[in-house]
């Protein structure tokens, strides 16, 4: 029994490891997949033939330029499976469909269901369906559903914690019903997380280890990378800015609810502020247009949100020290923003942090999203984790047409 286990289990890493060749350096041929993962040649043939007909990999050719036979390549079969992945905001909520490549072929923004629960769970699973029809995409063939959701997904009970943008989500099984609506596995993970992860392998955080990426709009938090491995922490509540105790008074109940921080620098404060100090209520993009026309309580709201948005900055860099920190969010993208906090920052912190937009803009959770569906479905498919933990993905280079998208 142990004997026949341990081959097993060799043989799963032995096929994970000619899928990583293939994914990673495809078209590929065998005798490249030997080099590269020192199996013999006959394990490698078997394993190919298959994966051929599992349907996960195809001959593209052969080889040339070499004196003597030319050899056969083969590669991913991109279309095999999809994913879907959904970047689920307070205000906005996207949808894309994304295939092993990680193209995407389908994609939505609408306004999210203000009345939460199950109400935005149909809706995204109504709109991922759409999408696919619209595009052709069998529904057999989508395997797994990604969802940044904005908080701390509690995978014991499926629940969502500290969201205080999404009615109802703390209170019932979001994992189960996401499942029953999709009749597919459905994973949770923080928005943020997500935005990080593609911003690492994709955008502006591409070979970065120790990596922050800080997401300002309805709500604010961050995703950290530290040593190449995203920070979770005990209840996936790392990263979970808005509950730093500065800005507001942190002793008061609805900090507790909402969180001290992100009561002064989200939406919600930016336009509380601008209505104290000219007493006309504007939404956010309002604020920012009478600023560029130089309204004078205006400016001084984005000086303001800009000194917390940089004093939060300046607590992931005491605690986790990143090269770089990414902004992100509706109202982290834009340029006014990062133009203060580069110039504050020196201001208020001894050493140097190189602070950036992120380039993926508000897609960065959609491929974040992409590049866990993937690393999933391999370890789902090819029967175990990588040994490291990290997450196996194709080149940044193979996701051309991502890039491009973007």
């Amino acid at each position: 029994m142990a004997m026949s286990d341990s081959l097993r289990i060799s043989r799963r890493f032995s096929q994970r490891s000619v899928m990583e060749a293939v994914v990673q350096g495809g078209p590929i041929s065998r005798a490249s997949i030997a080099k590269q993962t020192g199996l013999s040649k006959q394990t490698i043939s078997e394993i190919v033939r298959t994966l051929e007909q599992d349907g996960w990999v195809q001959e593209t050719g052969r080889t040339s330029g070499h004196v003597g036979r030319t050899a056969v390549t083969y590669e991913l079969v991109y279309d095999a499976a999809y994913i879907v992945a959904v970047d689920l905001g307070g205000t906005k909520v996207r949808v894309a469909i994304t295939d092993l490549a990680c193209q995407i072929f389908a994609e939505d923004t609408v306004p999210t269901d203000p009345r939460g629960g199950q109400h935005i769970v149909d809706q995204i699973v109504a709109l991922a369906f759409q999408a696919a029809s619209r595009r052709g995409i069998p529904r057999t063939k989508i395997r797994l559903a990604v969802i940044g959701v904005p908080g701390a997904p509690d995978n014991a009970t499926g629940r969502v914690l500290m969201a205080p943008n999404i009615a109802d989500f703390d209170t019932m099984d979001v994992v189960a019903a996401f499942e029953r609506g999709f009749g597919f596995d459905t994973m949770l993970e923080n928005d943020v997380n997500l935005a990080v992860l593609g911003e690492n392998w994709l955008g502006q955080g591409q070979g970065i280890d120790n990596l922050a990426y800080v997401a300002l709009g309805t709500g604010v938090g961050s995703g950290l990378m530290v040593g190449g491995h995203l920070v979770r922490g005990a209840i996936n509540a790392a990263g979970e800015l808005g509950f730093l105790p500065l800005g507001a008074d942190p002793f008061e109940a609805e900090s507790l609810r909402t969180g001290a921080f992100e009561r002064v620098v989200a939406s919600h404060g930016i336009v509380e502020r601008y209505a104290a100090l000219s007493g006309e209520r504007l939404g956010v993009p309002g604020i920012f247009e009478k600023a560029e026309a130089g309204d004078e309580a205006a400016l001084s709201v984005l000086d303001e949100i800009a000194r917390y948005l940089t004093r939060g900055i300046a607590a992931i860099a005491a605690i986790a020290n990143p090269e770089k920190v990414i902004l992100g969010g509706s109202i982290g993208l834009r340029p006014e923003m990062l133009a203060r906090v580069k110039s504050l920052l020196p201001q208020c912190f001894p050493y140097p942090v190189n602070v950036e937009t992120g380039e993926l803009g508000s897609r960065a959770a959609i491929v974040g999203a992409a590049a866990i569906g993937l690393g999933q479905l391999h370890n789902s498919l090819f029967g175990v984790n990588a040994p490291d933990g990290r997450i196996s993905l194709p080149p940044a280079n193979m996701s051309a047409a991502l890039r491009e998208a973007v």
